[in-house]
């Protein structure tokens, strides 16, 4: 009798090391929507002000880098020697805040999955990469909010005569540019969240590692304080030719090598594919050790 029968979903382990089932997953897109709102509401809820706080921190953060960085210590904010920055240095640490905003919120939030997650993953079935593909959608509401409150600044900036809006053809790479940023932020989330099911001293490092990795990224000074015979060196953090070129996006000038680029595309790609291959490994037995 049981020969006969047909079912609808048949779990089997996964032998290979990354096996993601885009049709499963596309199957579960009623689930993704319910977590992207749940994360976005949690995140929020019993706050007053509720989701104005993706506008109100990055707006303070703004405020503090202009005060300390801008004023007192007079860091320039210009990416290459000799260039005139064209839009108020408010601008500059701006768009650079939100976009270390999205990559700090998300590798937070994604390197929790196991541990925040084992109640329901214990219990009911659905594909783990749904977790990690949730928390990056939802923290992109906020960064869409945020980067729409830094158009309409730049836009008020420009009819009262404070600034020039001068974008570039890099505009055009902004898709990329997110797309990349979402790669490499979920890549490191999970690797970080893959280690910290047995080793949860790593989850304790992890705001520590990412506040000193943003100030080795240009978000409070530009690249051109860089010395040229480091710059190398400074370029093999994927983060730095994002916030360049986003930066040359929006103000008509600034930074943008294709080698080094490409070489920031190709460490997010490593990065991406060793967590989906550590995520992929980890989900089998984590609930024996989370």
């Amino acid at each position: 009798m049981e020969e006969n029968q047909t079912w609808k979903t048949v779990i089997d382990p996964k032998k290979r090391r990354i096996n993601i089932n885009f049709k499963e997953i596309w199957e579960y897109r009623d689930l993704i929507v319910l977590f992207v709102k749940r994360d976005f509401v949690s995140k929020y809820k019993q706050t007053v002000l509720g989701p104005a706080w993706a506008v109100i921190q990055p707006l303070l953060t703004t405020v503090v880098f202009s005060i300390i960085f801008g004023s007192l210590a007079g860091l320039t904010t210009v990416d290459v020697v000799g260039q005139n920055l064209m839009m108020p240095a408010f601008l500059f640490y701006m768009i650079g805040t939100v976009t270390w905003s999205y990559f700090n919120s998300t590798v937070s939030a994604t390197s929790n999955t196991f541990i925040a997650n084992r109640g329901i993953m214990g219990k009911v079935y659905y594909p783990r990469i749904v977790t990690p593909i949730s928390t990056a959608l939802s923290n992109l509401i906020s960064w869409g909010i945020q980067i729409a409150m830094f158009c309409v600044i730049a836009l008020v900036f420009s009819l009262l005569g404070i600034a020039e809006i001068h974008l570039s053809a890099y505009i055009f790479m902004l898709p990329l540019l997110v797309i990349q940023l979402i790669m490499l932020s979920t890549g490191i989330g999970i690797i970080i969240s893959s280690l910290t099911t047995k080793y949860r001293d790593l989850a304790m490092l992890v705001g520590f590692g990412l506040h000193l990795w943003q100030y080795l990224t240009p978000i409070p000074y530009g690249l051109a304080m860089i010395p040229e015979k480091y710059m190398w060196l400074y370029m093999l953090n994927p983060v730095t030719p994002i916030v360049t070129t986003m930066r040359y996006a929006f103000f008509g000038s600034g930074y943008f090598d294709l080698g080094y680029y490409c070489l920031s595309v190709c460490v997010t790609l490593v990065v991406f594919f060793v967590g989906l291959c550590m995520f992929n490994k980890i989900e089998k037995t984590f609930m024996d050790t989370v």
